[in-house]
């Protein structure tokens, strides 16, 4: 035995076996970072573990061999060999890892990690995505029915969880055929895409659809389907089944089912339906149009609803879009919140399994009501229902954030992303959620983005210009922003309160009032979704003009018009807001501040944390207006220590006109030297 341990001493096994293994445990941290960052599959961690542990009896037997031979050194012939098993193992494990963009911001989620993959990874044989169809008719009015038949397709085709299918919004962009298709397959990460036409001539439709293997520029398959408007009725079914065929994907029995239901029976119900989303999407499209377009479609929907009470289908979205005007209209009345959840009702009433209704009520819990509990469990059966519709999957990131689960927000914006990626919407609510965190840098990038991907980014440029203005306090993006609208046209109507925040805060408040008079809003929402009447900033910028008469006259009219809501509304918290800035405008002190109070009361930020702190700030501002100094810094203080980015920054305390009451107050002046402080520290490398 003593010779036994004398030959190991000799051959330095033990020293080797020591080095390897404090080399391996440190190679292991290393790589357990660069997996979580970079998100590996495990499998491919595991792999690498798994070789370090047979590597250790490598080394060892080396060590015995170079030991028997009197020295520890390695030849050149044996140094080749390991270069080559190295380079070997390399490319295993170089074409197992997937080539990645982007991480999780920050979260090590599993759904994290498959929202992080580019582009570049390898593509799913069974991805694709419907490409806009063309409109054949001579009627130019029939474009709506085109673009019908496919989002109808595409419908259909989402509700196949087998299948990976890029959302309409990253499609319409492209032409109905476009020259390269690599280019597009590899722009949208599918491997199939789906081109078609329709032509319809009286009665008569004839749809033309064509499945193309991008990589090879090959058919897949092909079909023309002739019909009357009277039997066009699940056209969009067979063509659903046939590409899931064609790309061998599994259904369940579920799916099946619903892919072979034909939502009605009914042709002018059918063309009514079409009609309606035309204008539906259009305002889904860019939320400011909500107001312009939604009731139009309301109506439509109605109509078809009209013609077959059984359109289940029908209900659903009529419902969704009520709870859109009931929303960014905004039209916050209850009549408006009864009537989408009377069409929610109706659609699960007809049809229990529809995935679109139960999309609709969650929609209903959680702009409604702030329900996130029957929010989230009515979006996860829309989502089992509807596997690849990225505007559930965005919803369901929004409640997570409402809720202050930022790290699972932004993993499941970055996974609506995925499914949608050339849409701006999707895009956006990452940045705005960088932006809420303070990450403005972040947000800028996320935000240039959607500039780059949109086919009209007005809406784009603007909340870009905003999060320059709260990050830095520079204005003039934002007025190069205000440049570009076109006077009249639906962007510059919509853009009336980023109009007069240009002018409020470069202190020109006759302009803000110019602005104010001249919009036709009664109400403005901000980026937080905080709702106050447009006569109250008209009110603030009169005020400031030192036209104290007619400010005193507007405010009175704003007090008398929302404590005649208020008996409606009694637990409008936007309402309680607007009425405390009006009475404080009247010098009313005890009611403003009773007023203001009670509106944050009603939008705690334990409940929401996007617009609790919103009505926090705007509760700190009334603070200054009435001369109650302590607690405006005290409500400052608490929201700069959470995250409400859109809402208040240093540079907003800095440019902002509304905190002039309490500018000189040398505990503000504190607050913000100590807030630009830490921003040099963070940005030191």
């Amino acid at each position: 035995m003593d010779e036994f341990f004398e030959r190991l001493k000799q051959r330095k096994l033990v020293q080797w076996a020591l080095a390897y293994v404090a080399g391996s445990f440190a190679l292991i941290q290393v790589l357990d970072i660069v997996a979580q960052r970079f998100g590996w599959p495990e499998q491919t961690v595991r792999f690498l573990i798994i070789a370090l542990a047979i590597g250790f009896f490598v080394v060892l037997v080396l060590a015995w061999y170079h030991g028997e031979r009197g020295t520890q050194r390695v030849s050149g012939t044996e140094l080749l060999i390991l270069a080559l098993l190295l380079t070997i193992g390399g490319a295993v494990i170089w074409r197992l890892v997937p080539t990645v963009t982007e991480s999780a911001a920050g979260t090590s989620t599993s759904t994290a990690k498959k929202s992080a993959i580019s582009a570049t990874a390898p593509i799913d044989q069974k991805s694709i995505a419907v490409l806009p169809f063309e409109n054949l008719s001579e009627e130019k009015a029939n474009e709506y029915f085109a673009s019908g038949m496919q989002d109808m397709i595409l419908t259909k085709l989402a509700a196949i969880g087998d299948l990976k299918v890029i959302s309409r919004t990253s499609t319409e962009r492209y032409k109905s055929h476009p020259d390269n298709l690599k280019t597009v397959a590899a722009e949208l990460g599918v491997a199939t895409l789906l081109e078609g036409s329709v032509q319809k001539a009286g009665n008569q439709v004839l749809i033309n659809v064509q499945l193309i293997d991008a990589a090879s520029d090959k058919h897949l398959w092909a079909d023309a389907y002739p019909r009357t408007l009277e039997n066009i009725f699940g056209v969009e079914g067979e063509v659903a089944q046939k590409i899931a065929e064609a790309l061998r994907a599994k259904l369940t029995p579920a799916e099946t089912a619903n892919v072979s239901r034909a939502p009605t029976q009914n042709a002018a119900a059918y063309d009514l339906y079409l009609q309606a989303n035309a204008r539906a999407n259009r305002a889904f499209d860019i939320n400011p149009l909500v107001a312009a377009l939604m009731p139009g479609a309301i109506a439509l929907y109605e109509k078809a609803l009209e013609k077959d009470p059984n359109f289940a289908l029908a209900a659903a979205d009529l419902s969704i879009a009520h709870i859109y005007v009931f929303f960014y209209a905004p039209d916050r009345t209850s009549a408006r919140l009864d009537a989408a959840k009377r069409a929610a009702d109706r659609a699960l009433a007809l049809q229990p399994d529809l995935g679109e209704a139960h999309h609709a009520l969650g929609l209903y819990y959680y702009w409604g009501h702030r329900d996130y509990a029957n929010a989230t469990a009515q979006l996860e059966i829309a989502r089992r229902g509807l596997p690849n519709n990225a505007e559930v999957v965005n919803n369901l990131a929004a409640v997570a954030r409402r809720q202050g689960q930022w790290n699972k927000g932004l993993a499941g914006f970055l996974e609506a992303r995925m499914l949608d990626p050339r849409n701006m919407s999707a895009n956006d609510q990452l940045g705005l959620t960088y932006e809420s965190l303070r990450r403005y840098a972040e947000a800028d990038e996320v935000f240039a983005r959607s500039v780059a991907i949109g086919l009209d980014p007005v809406d784009e440029r603007r909340i870009r210009a905003l999060n320059t203005v709260s990050w830095t306090g520079d204005l003039q993006p934002l007025r190069a922003f205000i440049a570009e609208l076109v006077p009249d046209s639906d962007s510059y109507n919509s853009a009336g309160l980023v109009r007069y925040l240009e002018r409020w805060w470069s202190r020109d408040p006759e302009g803000a009032a110019r602005v104010a008079e001249a919009d036709k809003n009664d109400d403005w929402v901000d980026s937080d979704n905080l709702v106050l009447p447009r006569r109250l900033y008209l009110a603030w910028a009169l005020q400031a003009a030192g036209d104290g008469a007619k400010a005193a006259a507007s405010f009175n009219d704003v007090r008398a018009t929302l404590q005649a809501a208020l008996v409606a509304q009694p637990d409008n918290a936007g309402l309680h807001l607007a009425l405390g800035f009006a009475e404080a405008g009247l010098g009313h002190k005890p009611q403003a501040i009773a007023e203001g109070e009670r509106a944050t009361a009603l939008v705690p930020i334990a409940t929401d944390a996007i617009t609790g702190p919103d009505y926090l700030v705007h509760l700190a501002q009334l603070y200054g207006y009435v001369g109650e100094s302590d607690k405006a810094i005290a409500a400052i203080n608490q929201v700069l220590a959470i995250p409400a980015g859109s809402s208040i920054s240093v540079a907003l305390l800095k440019l902002d006109p509304v905190w002039d009451p309490i500018r000189k107050d040398p505990r503000f002046q504190k607050l913000v030297a100590d807030g630009e402080a830490a921003i040099q520290a963070q940005a030191k490398p």
